[in-house]
């Protein structure tokens, strides 16, 4: 049988601080060495914890870096009601510019794109926590767009939102372009005109070059 103070011991709440400090310790060495570039012990020695804290919370160091990217975007994206399309879509890409700009995001998602391809649950950790919330915010943006008759009605919507990710993602993965105003106004006017009511669909073209070439 335990005893009294084994069973205090096993049913003691964790430190919240600890918490944090292991998950923020682990974003920083991801975002200064990479997923592969680090021990479990280097995040103890940051975090000012002892590894035994590390392992009561977490099985591996996967475990570890999949719950650390999964906490860090942790409030829910507001939904933005400016009253204009347009006005939604600046609203929403300036906060992403923001994000991507100045801060840990900006340093961590170089090195998490190269380990996402080998580790599914981090890829699927960071498309939850980088991705999906704003996603989803975005599709009601269109959507509203599509009932507004500013957007057309067959909006091909998962393309609309790569549109609008891609460009950022671009520069900051790949040509270190500046992520700034004119990108995000760029990218909502890019989606206004492209999308526009009355510009044939991607299956209309398709039908038309067929025939075309008949």
């Amino acid at each position: 049988m335990q005893s009294d103070a084994a069973k205090r011991q096993l049913g003691r709440p964790r430190d919240a601080r600890a918490d944090r400090a292991i998950l923020d310790a682990t974003l920083e060495l991801i975002a200064e060495r990479g997923v592969h570039g680090f021990r479990t012990e280097d995040v103890a020695a940051r975090a000012a914890v002892g590894k035994g804290a590390i392992y009561r919370r977490y099985r591996s160091k996967d475990a570890l870096v999949t719950a650390a990217v999964a906490a860090l975007v942790g409030e829910e994206i507001a939904l933005p009601d400016t009253g204009s399309t347009r006005g939604d879509l600046l609203v929403l890409m300036r906060e992403a510019v923001t994000l991507y700009r100045s801060s840990l995001p900006a340093r961590l998602m170089p090195n998490l794109v190269g380990a996402m391809a080998e580790q599914p649950e981090l890829a699927r950790a960071v498309r939850k926590g980088f991705l999906a919330g704003r996603r989803a915010a975005l599709s009601e943006v269109l959507r509203r767009g599509v009932e507004r008759g500013d957007l057309r009605p067959d909006l091909d919507l998962e393309l609309a939102l790569d549109v609008l990710g891609g460009p950022l993602f671009y520069r900051l993965l790949v040509t270190g372009g500046p992520l700034d105003e004119q990108l995000a106004e760029g990218v909502a006017d890019l989606i206004l005109r492209g999308f526009a009511p009355g510009k044939p669909s991607r299956a209309t073209s398709r039908k038309a070059r067929r025939e075309d070439s008949g």
